[in-house]
């Protein structure tokens, strides 16, 4: 059996396509999200093409487009799963 295992290139990478989707589907050139976020183009263009990006930036971009509040319930959700693991021993 084959199993896919996602690589941090994989994430990235797919980060950076949230953000251009959220960018063109707000109708907002590269440019003007940055200025709205006090950030340069070119580190926009880094996260769209997933280089490398703080997690400080990503979280400003999600804050930006209102997916901070669903970002940080997954965060949750996932912090309660690894609490409810019970020990065997």
């Amino acid at each position: 059996m084959n199993f896919y295992s996602a690589t941090v290139s994989d994430v990235k990478s797919t980060m950076g396509g949230l953000v251009r989707k959220m960018r063109t589907n707000r109708k907002l050139t590269q440019i003007e999200l940055a200025e709205q976020l006090h950030l340069s183009r070119i580190t926009i263009q880094n996260i769209e093409r997933g280089n490398n990006f703080t997690i400080d930036t990503l979280l400003l971009i999600l804050q930006y487009f209102d997916e901070l509040e669903s970002f940080n319930q997954y965060m949750i959700s996932k912090l309660e799963d690894h609490t409810s693991i019970k020990s065997i021993y």
